[in-house]
């Protein structure tokens, strides 16, 4: 089995070691060139692209349409493209169009999770065309992939609603702790933080959402109070100014009810 990698950075590299350990040979391109043992370089996306029985763009949002044109002479026959790029749905779309006028078969595929570590068990949804084709491929490596749809982006679409919830996240906790290190309070809110993700469950995300309803009004001015604390310790309220706003939305839709 030849697989193509176009983008051997972190993901690639993960990946493209984890294909040779388990037969296939491998070749690569990415334009700032790279070094992994045993994965063959080629001088462009064709080339490596060339009787391969899979190709797998791994580059970025931005140069995914432009991977996938490069390759394109080396896509007739039904060749896999697949692409696993942090991209929206639009781009993800936008690909396909490349990749079937060209006469490959296209797979929207979302890693869900780091890949460093996990390699190709990084558990993957695809969409498209080719997603039947990449989950047996793939599938039989080892990697745990869900097909949800037929249509390119479907796949895209999960990842990145996925991804309001967990950058999002990132961020309430970033902006919390940096408040926290003004007041001098730092090591207690990461205990409470700790304490709190380790016992969340399925009561916690119904809390979360059902609680914000019934109580958008009361929150909304916690949250404003929040605010003008965060703006006393010149701490930019990004992610609670959002929040802010969102609860005041809720508690009008609230009011506004038969």
């Amino acid at each position: 089995m030849v697989i193509a990698l176009l983008g051997v950075g972190e993901a690639g590299s993960a990946l493209g070691s984890e294909l040779i350990s388990a037969g296939a040979q491998v070749r690569g391109f990415d334009p700032a060139g790279f070094e992994l043992e045993g994965v063959e370089p080629a001088s462009d996306a064709a080339e490596a692209a060339r009787d391969a029985n899979a190709v797998l763009s791994l580059n970025s949002a931005e140069a995914a349409a432009e991977a996938a044109r490069s390759a394109a002479k080396a896509l007739a026959g039904g060749v896999l493209f697949a692409d696993l790029n942090t991209a929206s749905p639009t781009v993800k779309r936008a690909v396909a169009d490349v990749v079937g006028a060209a006469g490959g078969s296209f797979a929207d595929v979302a890693l869900i999770g780091p890949v460093p570590g996990k390699g190709l068990r990084t558990p993957a949804l695809a969409s498209g065309p080719g997603a039947e084709r990449f989950a047996q491929l793939f599938g039989g490596l080892g990697m745990p992939v869900t097909v949800v749809g037929a249509e390119p982006g479907e796949a895209a679409a999960r990842k990145l609603v996925r991804s309001v919830f967990a950058k999002g996240l990132a961020a309430s906790v970033g902006e919390a702790l940096a408040a926290a290190e003004r007041l001098g309070c730092e090591e207690w809110l990461y205990g409470e933080l700790e304490r709190t993700l380790n016992d969340a469950d399925a009561a916690l995300l119904r809390r979360l959402v059902e609680g914000s309803r019934t109580h958008a009004a009361r929150r909304g001015e916690e949250m404003a109070a929040a605010v003008e604390m965060l703006d006393d310790l010149e701490v930019p309220p990004r992610i609670a100014a959002a929040a802010e706003d969102w609860l005041r939305s809720l508690a009008h839709q609230g009011s506004a009810e038969p």
